[in-house]
């Protein structure tokens, strides 16, 4: 059950009629503030769409981005409070509230650090890992090809990849970047399905580590957005979720694919946390045998043409 946090708002009663100094009109730095936070977070929730929080678009939206109550829903606020907040009303926000925000318009580490100046409280968590790849990683997958490699985050989306990882399974590039992660394509893509030999054992032990990385983000949008998703799309997923078990990840095992145009394949799975926070990994493929790195050879070389 979800917790609804309701803030205690700090409304300033009126004062008795009285002749005001000509300086009243003036707005204070308080004012500015709020006015400045209650603006930014409308720009945020318009910028976001419905399908990137696993929220239905329907067909009477008008609002642009979210609404308000949806960003409430996705927080677990108040939507009055949500709504005064967004009206830069005199109501007092809490760093627990600020942080479910944060995680509900998909923040960034920029966003959230000016998010909590402009309210004026300190960040419980100022050093909250960036999911973002950087060009000298971008580099790095450059580098790795014919070798298969991506960068993925503790929720498995794939934030990069290179040119041969892009052909694997199936045609990453033309997927809309929602449904680039390896768990709903595992359960719900026909394409990468089809690839996976070892799918039923492979499809347990995601199951399996998505639900014991998730007991540290049950609370958090982005993960109850995916899990429901999941639940939502995939009779498999929800009987394996059923089961409650528990698969810590390995470092290292090999995995068998059936690449459509070049055959079998044989590669060593290797993930390697790309930062003192486990935000973001970079995993790589690598050919078990001889007969495999000749086949991701001619695979690269094949979606070299392509581009």
């Amino acid at each position: 059950m979800t917790t609804m946090v309701q803030e205690t708002p700090a409304v300033t009663t009126a004062m008795p009629a009285m002749a005001a100094p000509a300086a009243t009109s003036a707005m204070t730095a308080s004012d500015v503030r709020r006015s400045e936070l209650a603006a930014f977070l409308r720009s945020r929730r318009e910028r976001i769409s419905p399908e990137q929080v696993g929220l239905p678009r329907g067909r009477r939206r008008r609002t642009p981005g979210l609404r308000r109550e949806e960003v409430a829903q996705l927080a677990a606020v108040g939507v009055t409070w949500y709504t005064w907040l967004e009206q830069a009303r005199a109501i007092q926000v809490s760093a627990q509230v600020l942080d479910s925000i944060a995680r509900a318009l998909l923040f960034d580490p920029g966003e959230r650090a000016h998010l909590f100046a402009l309210a004026g409280t300190a960040d419980p968590m100022p050093d909250t890992a960036c999911t973002g790849v950087s060009p000298p990683l971008r580099q790095i997958l450059e580098q790795l090809d014919p070798f298969p490699a991506c960068v993925q985050n503790a929720r498995y989306d794939i934030l990069a990849y290179n040119r041969t990882y892009a052909t694997l399974m199936c045609d990453l590039d033309a997927l809309p970047q929602e449904e680039r992660n390896c768990l709903w394509l595992t359960f719900t893509n026909p394409d990468w399905a089809a690839s996976v030999v070892d799918r039923e054992e492979q499809m347990r032990g995601m199951a399996g580590k998505f639900r014991a990385a998730m007991a540290e983000h049950i609370a958090e949008p982005a993960w109850k957005c995916l899990l429901k998703r999941l639940l939502d799309a995939s009779p498999e997923f929800r009987q394996m979720w059923a089961r409650h078990e528990v698969v810590q990840p390995v470092a290292y095992r090999t995995k068998t694919y059936q690449q459509a145009r070049v055959g079998l394949l044989r590669l060593d799975h290797n993930g390697l946390w790309t930062g003192p926070h486990p935000g973001a990994r970079l995993v790589t493929f690598t050919p078990a045998d001889e007969e495999s790195h000749e086949r991701l050879r001619r695979l690269h070389a094949l979606a070299l043409a392509d581009a």
